[in-house]
């Protein structure tokens, strides 16, 4: 296998009227000594997005803007942007994000790996890399995740903190992707990259994270990622039933594939009730749920847990804090 340590790096970044952060973005990516490309997917923006990704580059031949003139999502435009790629690995990088300086080295001396992340600061929304909060200590170490653990991690369990490793923004060796001809699931604007990763840790794809970091994240309290709409949960529903029928996976990884399943089930089901009610009304929504008495326990659950919800305190704030602590 090649060294990582001598790889080149492709930075793909989809934006989406992401006029007023992408600066650093661009700018981050290419700072690093080992970026070969950094490439724009603008999806169909209304705003200034291509003007400021491009004065970000001021100028620099490795960065590539690509103009979409239909919103296509996420999946979409990364996979538009993986066609005309060069670098050994892609590393993703969010258009309202941005990269620590040395990042890339860091990662890259780390061996033996088909996707390799590092840990998250989590920043306020008008941070830049030279305005960060103090970074937590952390211990030095390298994880290796399997299917098991990486699925596991993304379960929502009452009582305990979700370990949230479908964040995690590893470089994906080209060479791996290629071989199996995996792309980003266009079908997908909700948990693409998880569908993703799930799929390569299933063809035995090496997972190493260094707890280290290496990447800086705005938080939001209320983002609009949070608010799914039906036919995203049910297109990621769908994505976890094709993860159970891939053959060759052992009973500990099935149980818990079969778990997330059941949960993205239970958040369609409630997601898909909640429009009805909206569109027709409490009761035909009742009546429309009664033709399979199986949808009125999980709607009946995510109806309560919504309205506890609302005696609950608001989430803490992630602002200075890391994805792994």
């Amino acid at each position: 296998m090649k060294k990582a340590a001598s790889s080149t790096v492709s930075v793909i970044i989809t934006a989406y009227e992401a006029a007023s952060t992408i600066a650093g973005a661009v700018r981050t990516a290419l700072a690093e000594t080992e970026t070969t490309e950094v490439i724009v997917v603008d999806d169909a923006s209304k705003d200034n997005t291509v003007e400021a990704a491009e004065r970000a580059g001021q100028g620099d031949a490795r960065l590539k803007v690509v103009r979409c003139t239909i919103n296509g999502g996420p999946a979409a435009a990364r996979n538009r942007a993986l066609a005309i790629t060069t670098g050994d690995f892609i590393a993703i990088l969010d258009a309202d994000d941005f990269i620590l300086p040395g990042r890339f080295a860091r990662l890259l001396a780390i061996s033996d790996a088909d996707m390799i992340a590092d840990n998250i600061l989590f920043v306020d929304e008008n941070s830049s890399s030279d305005d960060l909060p103090l970074v937590p200590p952390v211990s030095p170490r390298v994880i290796d995740i399997d299917l098991v653990s990486f699925v596991r991690a993304n379960h929502s369990i009452r009582g305990k903190k979700r370990q949230e490793w479908g964040f995690l923004k590893p470089m994906i060796r080209r060479e791996f992707l290629d071989s199996q001809n995996f792309r980003y699931d266009e079908t997908m604007r909700l948990g693409e990259d998880y569908d993703l990763y799930v799929r390569m840790l299933q063809k035995q794809a090496r997972f190493r994270v260094s707890t280290e970091v290496g990447y800086a994240a705005r938080w939001r309290y209320n983002s609009l990622s949070s608010r799914h709409s039906t036919a995203d949960l049910q297109a990621l529903h769908a994505a976890a039933l094709a993860h159970l029928s891939v053959g060759g996976v052992d009973d500990t990884a099935r149980t818990a594939l079969r778990i997330h399943a059941k949960e993205l089930k239970r958040r369609f089901l409630l997601r898909d009730f909640l429009d009805r009610r909206a569109e027709a009304g409490r009761l035909t929504a009742l009546l429309s749920a009664c033709r399979d008495p199986l949808t009125l326990a999980p709607i009946a659950r995510g109806i309560l847990s919504d309205k506890l919800g609302a005696y609950r305190p608001p989430p803490a704030s992630r602002i200075g804090r890391l994805l792994i602590e």
